[in-house]
């Protein structure tokens, strides 16, 4: 039982290291270029950032380069009064201290919307960044690739998958993301 446990886990974490390098464009990080870093919303009744909410925010944060980076939290009101991008732009204001450029998008109900409602803001930037699970942030580059190619060739990759991290919820979200993923084809 332990063994398929940990298995399950390992497997999970390999799915995740491998969709942190899918779907990228051929843009690079650098310190005096603009970069954009996209947080995905995770549902969330609040009033203050769940688990998940908190893991991409934190994912966010350190894919961002201080000084030259812009965060933007999108997702809408989907399972509670507040909009997810609200309660991820409070926790990383607030809880991890970032104080460059933060922009809230709150309209956003899926992952399509999502990308859909920030294309304005990623007209200037010259790399981008989905902070999400890793499997979600595919999806969601795979999303600009279908509504923006111009601007999908700015895709990089962030700092999104972590050995380790979060390991209790890879599992599932490695399932459910290559469902998904699949659907698309």
């Amino acid at each position: 039982m332990i063994g398929a446990a940990l298995g399950g886990v390992f497997w999970s974490e390999w799915v995740h290291a491998r969709a942190s390098t899918r779907r990228l464009g051929t843009a690079r990080i650098g310190r005096t270029s603009h970069g954009v870093v996209v947080v995905l919303g995770f549902a969330d009744p609040g009033p203050t950032a769940n688990s998940i909410n908190r893991w991409r925010a934190r994912m966010a944060v350190r894919s961002a380069v201080p000084g030259s980076s812009t965060i933007i939290t999108s997702g809408g009101s989907v399972r509670g009064a507040v909009a997810e991008a609200t309660l991820l732009a409070r926790h990383i204001r607030s809880d991890l201290g970032w104080n460059g450029p933060l922009i809230e998008e709150t309209a956003s109900t899926s992952t399509w919307e999502n990308v859909r409602n920030v294309i304005p803001d990623l007209e200037s930037a010259d790399w981008i960044v989905f902070a999400s699970n890793a499997l979600h942030a595919e999806k969601a580059r795979e999303y600009l690739r279908r509504q923006r190619p111009d601007l999908a060739a700015r895709l990089v990759r962030g700092r999104e998958h972590r050995f380790g991290e979060m390991s209790y919820v890879k599992p599932l979200f490695a399932v459910v993301g290559l469902l998904k993923l699949r659907a698309l084809r």
